[in-house]
């Protein structure tokens, strides 16, 4: 039997004209139904701790966090909703942390109607969407591996970050040494330093 529910959408953007913007185009799609909106990061993780969205739209700059800090702590509360980074700026530097910290693609906010329901139903399918500016700004590494780094960067021990994120310390150093490994970085304050020259932290 097929799945008749619409898909669950959270938005979550500082501007009001934005968000109704994006509301009202999503609404015109039998499909989608915008369940909230918030305004900041914090309202914006109430909401989806209730709700329980399908897909979170999520503006790359809010006034209360980053949207990478954002997109971790929704893996925590609502782990089953999937994040698509909303922007007017995909060159900006903190594209890469976000999307390392496992938010599914990015669009921008000059988009039309059709793109942004095709982005919707291609993250729903499939997980991921690629749209023109996704590629060249794609994370280097995991979401997983995303949380070790941003922990040893904010200066962690192995047990500690193994305690933090629920995981083995031979875990914790396996995907630290795949971070390094990435980034071709040699100890832990280089690993810092490069991923910071490519924005991930």
């Amino acid at each position: 039997m097929l799945n008749t529910q619409p898909i669950r959408i959270v938005v979550i953007d500082d501007h009001p004209v934005v968000r109704d913007g994006v509301t009202a185009q999503l609404q015109h799609h039998g499909d989608m139904t915008v369940v909230g909106y918030a305004a900041t990061a914090a309202e914006g993780l109430r909401v989806c701790a209730i709700e329980r969205p399908d897909i979170v739209l999520l503006d790359l700059r809010l006034p209360d966090a980053p949207a990478a800090e954002v997109v971790v702590e929704l893996r925590q509360s609502s782990p089953d909703s999937k994040v698509l980074v909303f922007t007017a700026f995909p060159e900006h530097a903190s594209v890469a942390s976000t999307l390392a910290a496992g938010a599914c693609g990015l669009l921008v906010k000059d988009a039309n109607g059709t793109t942004v329901r095709d982005a919707v139903r291609s993250v729903v399918r499939s997980g991921t969407y690629h749209g023109t500016h996704t590629a060249t700004s794609a994370s280097p590494v995991t979401a997983r591996e995303y949380d070790v780094l941003r922990l040893v960067a904010a200066g962690h021990t192995n047990p500690e970050i193994g305690a933090e994120v629920n995981l083995s310390v031979n875990t914790v150093k396996t995907y630290l040494r795949e971070v390094m490994r990435k980034l071709d970085a040699r100890n832990r304050a280089q690993v810092i330093m490069k991923a910071r020259s490519r924005g991930l932290l």
